[in-house]
């Protein structure tokens, strides 16, 4: 186990212009593997048995010897070349993206804002103060238990003004975002496909896709569309000579009507939706769709024994059908990847803020200016941007700490040598979750970095640990 930690977090020397910033990235995401409390960086100190440090730790959040996007992209290519259990289709690795939304109190946080929760559970508020984060993630497992490896988790929402300053062009919509993202991961896999939920079906977001596939990049998308979406028939050959401009599109289709109107046309066959066979009936139809867009998009549409509909959408026609319904079942293995960000490695509890940022005002009206247009000077407006820096660099810690501990379960259970862990209930899976291998690793950490003093993260927690500092050169194995 420590020698995948090691190899893991070694790779990473390379994104950071200093050995003190590496350090402490190290020593944040093992704190955040084996920590039990979720208090902040001081869990990480008292996890660890560190020394009292909590300002150095602190300011490599702040610090400019790392940069994001270098370690996304460090983190994405270590994955593809150490996960053997990478799902795909066709040679296309499979990944899932969504976003969450996390409340936060703090009225001098960047990106922090009104948000509305479309969830149906009633334990949640319709409207809560917090931040949104995008995340894409790559599908992984065996044996009937699929992971979402987290490869990137970026603050989508709140930051237009932010990154305003800087000419960024993350300046776009949540949906848009979010396909700017997965291409930026799948261009280090071949091709790839994107699950995606209805939220992100939209024409700037198809366009944004097309877009960036045309500047270089394979990436696909299935993305399930709303009840009430309605798409167009190709539009008929016209005679020759028949005067004015070409038809773009045919007779609108709505295709919610299809299940009665074509009822006779469905197939039947057999489906694996998490975890179980599943018998459905299904219709696969070729269409244009979006409102002066009207783009040629494969639609499946879906019927259960239970009643249950579904219409899922697929950018790319050739895709069988029964793969689309297949695939997109796999889709929530993302929502189970949040939940162990939240609380095994408590991804997001950063708390994050600037004195130069303007107060939160609960009472906004709409169409007011955003509160960081109110930052002027160029000091000012730096300490906002390293505070939403160290925000994305908190939560990127999370992102390695969680992808570890996933790949963990996966080597092991790939070994047969599950008999070393503890399961906190029932050993009902071959793979253990991220939280049994978290408990094996809390109660071991100190043993196994004993059993290896020569390896690179062992040196830098013992230094950590104690008045003296590492002093040697880092490799690919430790």
């Amino acid at each position: 186990m420590i020698k995948l930690i090691n190899s893991a977090l070694i790779s990473f020397r390379s994104c950071f212009s200093r050995g003190a910033a590496f350090q402490w990235f190290v020593t944040m995401v093992v704190g955040m593997m084996i920590r039990t409390d979720k208090l902040g960086a001081t869990s990480i100190i008292r996890a660890l048995g560190l020394k009292p440090s909590y300002e150095p730790l602190i300011n490599y959040f702040r610090s400019e010897a790392w940069k994001l996007r270098s370690m996304e992209n460090n983190w994405a290519a270590y994955v593809k070349r150490n996960v053997p259990d990478l799902l795909n289709i066709d040679g296309a690795a499979i990944l899932a993206g969504d976003s969450i939304k996390v409340a936060k109190e703090g009225k001098r946080m960047a990106g922090v804002k009104r948000l509305h929760q479309e969830s149906e559970n009633t334990s949640k508020s319709e409207y809560i103060y917090g931040q949104l984060f995008g995340c894409v993630g790559v599908l992984a497992g065996h044996s009937g238990k699929t992971y979402c490896l987290p490869l990137a988790c970026e603050l989508q929402d709140g930051i237009k003004e932010i990154m305003s300053w800087d000419e960024i062009l993350r300046q776009g919509s949540q949906t848009v975002e979010m396909i700017s993202l997965a291409h930026r991961m799948a261009k280090i896999f071949p091709k790839a496909v994107l699950l995606l939920d209805r939220y992100y079906l939209s024409v700037p977001a198809l366009e944004r896709l097309d877009a960036l596939n045309a500047s270089g990049g394979d990436l696909r998308a299935i993305i399930m569309a709303k009840s009430n979406v309605v798409a167009y028939e190709l539009p008929e050959a016209r005679d020759p000579g028949t005067k004015g401009r070409p038809r773009i599109k045919g007779a609108p289709v709505k295709l919610s009507e299809l299940f009665a109107t074509e009822a006779d046309r469905f197939v039947h066959a057999d489906a694996v939706l998490y975890g179980k066979k599943e018998p459905l009936r299904y219709l696969s139809k070729e269409l244009l769709w979006g409102k002066e867009l009207y783009r040629m998009m494969r639609f499946v549409l879906v019927e259960f024994e239970s009643g249950k509909r579904a219409i899922i959408s697929s950018t790319d026609s050739t895709i069988d059908p029964l793969d689309i319904i297949n695939l997109y079942a796999r889709r929530f293995s993302i929502e189970s990847t949040f939940k162990s960000m939240k609380h095994d490695v408590a991804a997001f509890s950063n708390r994050f803020w600037s004195k130069h940022m303007p107060k939160l005002k609960r009472y906004t009206k709409s169409g007011e200016p955003d509160r960081a247009g109110q930052v002027k000077t160029e000091c000012a407006r730096k300490c906002v941007r390293k505070s939403l820096d160290a925000t994305e660099g908190y939560i990127f810690c999370g992102v390695v700490a969680t992808g570890l501990l996933q790949m963990l379960s996966l080597r092991n259970a790939r070994r047969n040598d599950m008999q070393s862990l503890r399961y906190l209930r029932t050993a009902s899976r071959i793979l253990a979750s991220e939280a049994t291998v978290g408990d094996y690793l809390r109660k071991n950490i100190f043993r196994l970095l004993s059993n290896e003093p020569n390896m690179a993260i062992s040196q830098i927690i013992h230094g950590k640990m104690s008045t003296a500092t590492p002093d040697f050169e880092y490799s690919e194995t430790g």
